[in-house]
């Protein structure tokens, strides 16, 4: 059997940019993608601390250091600039792995950065 636990999250960002015209996903500054073991186009789950919206999309790799957090797509009209969110990642394992997995937790400083 596969569980589905938490791997990793960023905890609260701000969102600093919205394309609603964009594809759809979300930017992420690439320091904060590697200390939070995210992959390009990995699933995740937003949350957004000033409205409750919950929502799943996919993690585009944004310039590294620039502290960019940009919801992109539908998206946008869920989260806005400003809003501060969490980015959170999961991973399937067995029973047994669950039991040892220690989730990574990024708290990122003022401006996004580390």
């Amino acid at each position: 059997m596969q569980i589905e636990v938490l791997k990793s999250k960023i905890h609260q960002v701000k969102v600093t940019q919205a394309d609603l015209h964009y594809v759809g996903s979300i930017t992420i500054d690439e320091d904060l993608m590697d200390a939070a073991e995210l992959l390009e186009y990995q699933k995740v789950q937003v949350l957004n601390l000033d409205n409750g919206e919950r929502l799943w999309t996919y993690v585009i790799k944004g310039e590294r250091n620039s502290g960019v957090i940009c919801m992109n797509g539908p998206a946008a009209r869920k989260v806005q600039v400003g809003d501060t969110v969490l980015v959170l990642s999961y991973a399937s394992v067995s029973v047994e792995e669950a039991k040892q997995i220690k989730p990574v937790v990024v708290f990122p400083k003022e401006g996004n950065t580390l």
